[in-house]
């Protein structure tokens, strides 16, 4: 008699859950989305299995399986009242997800727009923070990240860290943005040197390096606008 197998056996790279971390959730298909939220399934078959049954029943269509009740789900064994709820709930969040307008990233292609962006999370500190804004082929911002706090200088700034976010982001633009709390835009030597090493680096790892900032309140100092990037 053939001994079957439960998810937690399986090859790594066959499980729902790693397959989504390490390759992305598009490629899994419906019934291993779904196994993801219920955990498990029953004795007689896994979680993946188990759903595929219920789409099937559905005829592999997510609207029909968004229509049943609490009860129906429920006849199957293996899905009890928490786990049907968990199906339901996930096909109404995909309802609403179509209804949504795609939200519109940030257009950051200009220091002044860097500043708008940036000043409202500097302007009242007391210490200096160094903040990287990633941002994608088209200037729209993809995130923001604080890399340093309490004292920018070359040393004090990991290098390593700013392009390894910009690599784990898909980022191809990358600005650099601190504040001097004195309210004096001017650099310092150690502003000089620590833009020319993240230059260096965005050089080497093919990342455009558009500009790095200084943020005062009401003023801003731009590298990239006093032509020395």
């Amino acid at each position: 008699m053939e001994t079957k197998l439960n998810i937690n056996q399986w090859a790594e790279e066959d499980r729902p859950r790693e397959k989504l971390r390490d390759s992305g959730a598009e490629i899994l298909s419906n019934a291993e989305l779904l196994a993801i939220l219920i955990g498990s399934g029953s004795t007689k078959e896994s979680a993946v299995e188990l759903m595929k049954r219920v789409l099937n029943d559905c005829n592999n269509n997510l609207n029909t399986l968004g229509k049943k009740s609490i009860r129906e789900l429920c006849m199957y064994n293996g899905i009890g009242e928490a786990k049907a709820i968990s199906i339901l709930a996930a096909c109404e969040l995909g309802k609403r997800r179509q209804k949504e307008v795609a939200e519109q990233r940030k257009d950051l292609g200009s220091a002044t727009a860097i500043y708008e962006y940036v000043h409202p999370m500097m302007k009242d500190l007391d210490v200096e923070e160094a903040w990287i804004i990633l941002m994608n082929q088209n200037y729209k911002l993809i995130r923001a990240q604080r890399i340093s706090h309490g004292g920018i200088t070359e040393t004090a700034v990991d290098v390593r860290i700013i392009i390894k976010e910009a690599i784990l982001s898909n980022a191809t633009i990358l600005a650099l943005c601190h504040n001097h709390p004195s309210n004096n835009p001017t650099p310092s030597s150690d502003d000089d040197r620590l833009t020319q090493r993240v230059k260096k680096a965005c050089e080497t790892m093919r990342i455009y390096f558009l500009d790095h900032l200084i943020i005062c309140d009401g003023q801003y100092y731009s590298y990239h606008e006093r032509g020395r990037l």
